[in-house]
């Protein structure tokens, strides 16, 4: 029987999993190995919380994404969150749903169907989607996270067309299951411009992918509960040096999944965007005690798809 193996290579796909885990040489236009990221900052009020945390604990924030969606801020949020990032020289990602899980599918809350739950559901799902990403887009916004991969492929197809923005980048969601070289191409191929990969790939996984792709890969190194809920501290050095450039994301175990999010729970994710910049401070000191040699960016750095508020465009 032929082997596999040698036509994956063939393909410029590595033939397995690298357990050599050579070191990666490619970087972050700046010539950074990693950068910082706080996911689920739900909104200004989450936003200001970051950026005074990062401030006060000395943490270089280079970007903060969310969840809960483009659809639910407010036309008055999108504009003061456009303006704090870009005011603060950080990359803004907001999540472009609906998705399954939110909307009518039945499939996508049972135990076989969960995997659906990151799909747009149906063309309408689609649409709705793409409509997100448009909004976004014209209060400033110039990253958003795409989980399916339909509206990857149309997102960069709208982009080339010259219907988005040409800085306008897509955050491929660890929700698309991007766990393999392969399949991690074809995102790329697709129009994505970074990739979260599943939280707990191994180091040789991580390696293979790193191979065939010169995007950032953003890592959990502490995800939450619902993504598996690890500590990835210990491996961070090698992360870096395997898989750079590389995002390090910083969520949180033992908290709430909070959502859809809102201002009926502020109080709370306010708390937890607090307490994301402090993991993100401990990770820091560990960095710098175990390899002090290790390259991240200044804030606002090149490649960052930061903010352009109207304010900035009419001038």
């Amino acid at each position: 029987m032929a082997s596999t193996r040698p036509f994956l290579s063939s393909l410029g796909l590595p033939p397995g999993d690298l357990y050599d885990l050579p070191s990666s040489g490619k970087r972050f236009p700046d010539g950074a190995q990693y950068r910082i990221e706080i996911p689920s900052t739900e909104g200004p009020r989450c936003l200001e919380a970051v950026l005074e945390e990062a401030v006060r604990r000395d943490v270089p924030v280079h970007r903060v994404s969310q969840g809960s969606g483009v659809g639910l801020l407010t036309a008055a949020e999108l504009d003061e969150t456009a303006r704090m990032a870009a005011d603060a020289r950080v990359e803004v990602s907001l999540f472009a749903r609906p998705n399954a899980s939110w909307q009518t599918s039945a499939m996508a809350r049972s135990d076989a169907g969960a995997v659906l739950a990151p799909a747009a559901w149906g063309q309408e799902g689609v649409v709705a989607a793409l409509d997100e990403v448009r909004r976004a887009a014209d209060h400033g916004i110039r990253s958003v996270l795409i989980a399916d991969i339909g509206v990857l492929s149309v997102f960069g197809s709208l982009r080339a067309a010259g219907e988005l923005p040409a800085d306008m980048q897509a955050k491929v969601s660890v929700m698309m299951t991007v766990s393999n070289p392969a399949t991690a191409r074809l995102v790329a191929q697709l129009g994505a411009n970074t990739i979260n990969v599943p939280s707990d790939l191994t180091l040789p996984q991580l390696a293979a992918i790193r191979a065939v792709i010169d995007l950032p890969i953003d890592i959990y190194i502490e995800s939450p509960d619902n993504l598996g809920g690890f500590l990835r501290y210990p491996e961070m050095v090698e992360i870096i040096r395997v898989c750079a450039p590389v995002y390090l994301k910083f969520g949180l175990r033992n908290a709430p999944d909070v959502y859809p999010s809102g201002t009926h729970l502020e109080g709370a994710v306010v708390a937890l965007s607090r307490e994301r910049v402090r993991r993100a401070e401990i990770a820091l000191e560990m960095l710098q005690a175990a390899e002090p040699q290790l390259q991240t960016s200044e804030i606002g750095a090149a490649g960052l798809a930061l903010p352009q508020p109207a304010r900035a465009l009419a001038t």
